[in-house]
Order: C-alpha cells, then structure tokens, then sequence
C-alpha cells in the first residue's frame, strides 16, 4: 500500500500500539533536544529516575534561550547544564553558538531520525525529513533515560505546493497563509507533511521556516520530503554521509489533504496578539513602528539577513524606530561578516545582537509601552516581547525591511523590483561551540547555584473530592505566556518553581499567587485550546506548587494537558459548555468521584456550590494518563515502574 513519509518514519520507529488516529502509541526516539530555558528542570527530573547516562543516539543541551547574565542565575544555570551534560554524555552547545533549532538542523538533523525536545518549535527539524515533536521537560528526560516517547497517533494532513511564489513574497507568507486559514488549534493532533512540485524552489532553511511555525497550527509534527534540495544543504555542511533520500510512495494515503497554490501568497502578517491574527500587510500598511528585529529560529538564515541587508543597502533604518538582527546561529554569523552582509546593516543603523533567541523571549529589545514592534518571529502572545502591553506583528524579513525603512508598516511590493538574494551552497562549518562529554565522565563534578531549586512533585495522587474556588477564570486560546511569562526578569527564575510561581498570570492577574496560597489553592477555569504555545512545564508546575486543584477547560493543547498531567493537576473538560459560561471567578466548585471516574475512564459530575448547579466533566486523556494522575504524576509514576 502507498505510504506517507510522516507514517513511515512512524511505523520504523514504533515501539507500541497501533497506528490509529487517537490511539496512543510509543516511538523509539533518536535523539533529544534542550534548551537553557526549560532544559535545567528536564535535567533534574532525569537525575531522579536513576540512570547514569543519556540512552539516546544523541541528546544535545543549547543555551540559548536565558543569555543576559543581569544576576548569577543565568550564569548559574549555565555552569550546572554544563557539568550535567558532561556528567550524563550529553553535548553542550555554549552560549552564542546558535538558537537550538537552527543550529541543530546545521549539525545535527538526521533524515529519518525522530526528536524529542523540550521546546515546541522542535518541529524546525521536519524541514529535512525527520520526525521531530516538542513536549514537556518530563517527557524529554524519560526520552533520554531510555522510555519511549507516548502520544496519540496523529492524523497526517498532506499540503501540496503549487506554482511559484510572486516577487516579495516568501516561505514565512506561507506559513502565515496556513495560519491564516486555518488558525492555531486545526493541527492538535497532527502532522502536516509538505510536498507537491511548488517544494523544490524552498531551500532547507526555508522549509525550516515554515516547519517551525507548525507549532503555531498546534500540529505534532511538521515533515518534508528529503531530496536533492536537502541534500545540497547537507553537502554544504560537509556532512554528505548523514543525507538519505526519503519521500513519500506516489498515491499515498493521507487523512486530509490542502491545496496551496503559492502564485496567490501575498505578503501577510499575524497582527496583536496572536500568531492567528493574519492579514494581508497592505490591510494594515500605515501603521506606526518603534521597533523593528529580524532573526530567531524562523528567520534568522543567511539568505534572511541578506535580504533584509540589500532592501537597506544604501539607505538608513527610519529615525523614528530602532531595528536590530539576531544570526542563527555562529555559521551564519560568520557567513554574513565574510559576504558583507553585517557591513550592510551596521551601515544602514541596524543593531547587531547576539547569536540567541533574545527578542524573541523576551530577553532584550524589549518594545516601549504600548509600541508596535515588527518582528520576524513566531510568537506575539501578550507581554512575552518583556513589555505587558506590547503590541507585536509577526511578518517576513522583506517585509520588516520594508517598515523599517519607512517608519510604518509597508507592503513590501511598494518598494519596487525585489533584490535577487540566494542561500549558501557552502557554509562556513564551525563547531568549536560544542562541547562533548569526557571520555570518563565519573570524574565530573556537577555546580549547582544557589537559584536551582528540587523539582517539585504532587503530595500524592488525585483525590476522590476535590473542592475549591475558581481562582480565576479565562477565555479562549490562553497560551503559556499568559499562564507563565518570559522576559528578562522572570526567565531567569527557570530552575526555582517556587520563585517563578509568584509570577504565575503576572500580566492576566497580579493578585493570582497571593490569593491562591492564601485560600489553600483553587481551580482554574479556561476556555477553548487552554495552554497553547510553549511546552513549558512551568506553566503546570508553578499553579500545582501554589495548590490549584484541577484545571477545566472547553479543551486543552496538546502539550500543556499533558504537562498537567505529569504534574498531577487533572485537566479536565467541560462535557457541557453552558456551564463554562455560568461559572465565575470565587464560585465554589466541588467535583466527586474522581478515583473511580479515572480508573474507568467514565464521566464526573461537578456542583457549582455558589450557583446551585451541576453538570459533566470528561477527560481528553489515555488510559495510562489517568493512571499518571492516580498515582501521583509523572516522576512517580516511572519511578514505580521502573523500580524506583
């Protein structure tokens, strides 16, 4: 039978169950991917589970996320991903060396190789054929202590390319033209798989592009075909020997199919403040800027920095904003001093920053109160740039050159003939910010600052009443920013929950913490794709620590549900919505009967003390997920079986 590229990566790598959309199965993974950000609690979560070194082909650390040292924290944190690298045979990407995705596709992506990485956008890796999914810390730690990785099967949605792109539109105006028709919760469950002849003309960095912002559609995975395209970019990385032609059998089989003709893409942009928010960029062409950055996972290639380089070739950045770049990686770096393309910029008023994510979460460049700030990136939640009320648009590097010259939002057409930029056949390779493991590995000593903090774990498993006020109540599509915000002063505080939890709804709710410990925890109460974005476990572990209950919502993303899980709050749904739009913040909710409701998988009945009304709650949750919950999380619950 004919067969997707996305099922038979799967089907190769299948360590249990059966490949039926919404079972849950388990993949053999090959590799694991972390970054400073989230990667210092998934170390101390595998510490605990009693191994002595990563059972993986590859696990790979990043700094890149955490890089303004304003205080020991980060420095900290540093120092002990370091000696724990070292420690458990992992490799160190050292600060400055590249965001993790852009860099690890240079180095590191392996055609036909599965990832798991505690970072959602993960998925960059699709772009030269692997099977690469974000999830939590817990599930990233249990991957590299030899587990499996479960989830559901996802449906395989195959897009195909057609015709060719018109001048000044490019692959972001592709991936914001998925976005715009379909949203941010279509790809739950998910894996879109590229292909049609409109592929051919997308280099390696430019599927990345549009790889990555699959974790925007919500979706699992994102996969491209491996071809002569890629391998073109793998000889020029001068790894040939890792490239391997993969593609999928001609009629195959797929549970969706779209049609995306690229001679109709026009330059967009997701507009405040949602990566869902897209209109065409001549709707809102006009628009006062303050700011302009270019760079981050999805934008920050050679051929980005250089179109956006010969669009201000000659001429200044707009008095009226301020405009800064941030290379992907050291390569690219290197690459954009040697072609002149930094020299550009510089002379145009750019500001160079550095090789990281920065911006982008928040760490630095930070916008003005309320200014708009154009950005090449993939997020615009609320106040994850570091400003509360922030006011972000989300667009390609040719139209953020365009704003940038003109001080508005411009439609990059209006500049006239586009210039002709090209990506590298050859890069200049350098790895000397890797670092591996010692040979012996038993001498290694591991630094652990005063900031990092014990993992906290729930008292015990769910029990069978639960009762407690509704600490607040939210509307649909909440991501974790607004759960757990970035920035400069709050990511610091990764690796101590305790600390963090007191920013937890710092732009939604100042008052969150103090009256969650104060009324001796709560319940949250959420609407539509509750959690979205970030696979960030914070945002599940600082409302356990501060004693939220349970967490009901209309339905949950993918990773946030079961970061819940493997901290032991229950995600649970509304089996009716009218009740969601009666409860309000401070009604007393009482649920009962939640052991035998878990064990058999059947439905809850919940009373709204206050309001005198009951009514269903159900699970979106796996047979083994219910059992987590029953005993108490996810660390226990693989302690207990594997001896622990």
């Amino acid at each position: 039978m004919p067969t997707s590229l996305a099922h038979k990566l799967i089907k190769k790598h299948l360590a249990d169950g059966r490949m039926v959309p919404g079972e849950e199965i388990a993949l053999r993974m090959d590799q694991a991917l972390l970054q400073d950000a989230t990667g210092t609690l998934a170390w101390l979560e595998f510490e605990q589970m009693g191994v002595d070194a990563v059972r993986v082909k590859q696990a790979t650390q990043y700094v890149d996320h955490n890089i303004i040292q304003t205080g020991f924290e980060n420095a900290d944190d540093h120092v002990f991903l370091q000696g724990v690298t070292a420690k458990y045979g992992a490799v160190f990407s050292r600060p400055g060396n590249g965001i993790s995705h852009w860099a690890h596709m240079e180095r590191f992506d392996v055609p036909g190789q599965t990832m798991l990485g505690c970072d959602s956008h993960t998925v960059q890796a699709g772009a030269t054929g692997m099977l690469a999914i974000g999830a939590g810390g817990f599930e990233v730690a249990a991957v590299m202590a030899g587990e499996p990785y479960r989830l559901r099967m996802p449906q395989v949605v195959r897009v195909d390319l057609a015709g060719k792109l018109p001048p000044w539109s490019s692959a972001k105006d592709v991936i914001l033209e998925m976005l715009r028709r379909f949203g941010e919760k279509w790809g739950k469950e998910k894996v879109v798989e590229y292909g049609g002849p409109g592929i051919k003309q997308f280099t390696v960095p430019e599927r990345g592009t549009i790889a990555n912002m699959g974790a925007e559609l919500g979706a699992t995975g994102s996969v491209f075909p491996s071809d002569a395209v890629t391998q073109r970019f793998f000889r020029g990385q001068k790894r040939p020997g890792d490239w391997k032609p993969l593609a999928a059998d001609e009629n195959a089989a797929y549970d969706d199919h779209v049609d995306l003709d690229l001679g109709e893409v026009e330059p967009l942009v997701a507009c405040p403040s949602s990566p869902g928010n897209v209109k065409p960029v001549s709707e809102v062409a006009g628009t006062d800027v303050t700011q302009v950055a270019v760079g981050s996972s999805v934008n920050s290639s050679y051929r980005d920095l250089s179109m956006v380089a010969e669009i201000l070739d000659g001429h200044r950045v707009h008095p009226g904003l301020s405009m800064a770049v941030s290379p992907g990686s050291r390569q690219v770096l290197i690459a954009a001093l040697l072609g002149g393309v930094m020299t550009k910029l510089i002379k145009a008023g750019v500001r160079e920053l550095e090789v990281a994510c920065g911006p982008c979460i928040g760490m630095g460049f930070a916008p003005p109160t309320h200014g708009a700030s154009v950005r090449t990136f993939n997020r615009n939640f609320p106040g994850r740039s570091g400003t509360a009320d922030d006011r972000v648009y989300l667009c390609s590097p040719e139209t953020a050159a365009a704003t940038a010259l003109k001080g508005v939002i411009t439609d990059p057409r209006d500049l006239g003939k586009p210039p002709k930029v090209s990506e590298l056949t050859t890069y200049p390779v350098d790895d000397s910010g890797y670092i591996l493991p010692p040979k012996n590995r038993s001498k290694v000593q591991i630094v652990r600052g005063p900031n990092i903090q014990p993992v906290p774990v729930p008292n015990g498993g769910v029990p069978d009443t639960v009762e407690g006020e509704v600490l607040i109540k939210l509307g649909d599509n909440i991501s974790t920013d607004h759960i757990l915000p970035g920035g400069a002063e709050i990511l610091p505080l990764r690796s101590n929950v305790p600390a963090i939890a007191e920013h937890t709804f710092e732009y939604v709710d100042k008052t969150f913490p103090a009256r969650a410990k104060a009324k001796g925890g709560g319940i949250i109460v959420g609407g539509e794709n509750y959690g979205q974005g970030s696979s960030r476990e914070h945002a599940a572990a600082a409302p356990m620590f501060l004693g939220v209950k349970l967490v009901l919502a209309k339905t949950f993303a993918r990773m946030h549900r079961d970061n819940l899980v493997n901290f032991g709050l229950p995600p649970l749904v509304f089996g009716d919505t009218k009740a969601y739009d009666r409860i309000a913040p401070g009604d007393r909710i009482r649920v009962s009967g939640l052991v035998a409701g878990l064990r058999a998988g059947t439905p809850v009945t919940a009373q709204d003390l206050t309001k005198g009304m009951s009514f269903p709650l159900k699970y979106d949750l796996s047979s083994r997920q219910r059992e987590i919950l029953l005993e108490g999380g996810g660390i226990r619950y693989l302690k207990n079986r594997r001896g622990g």
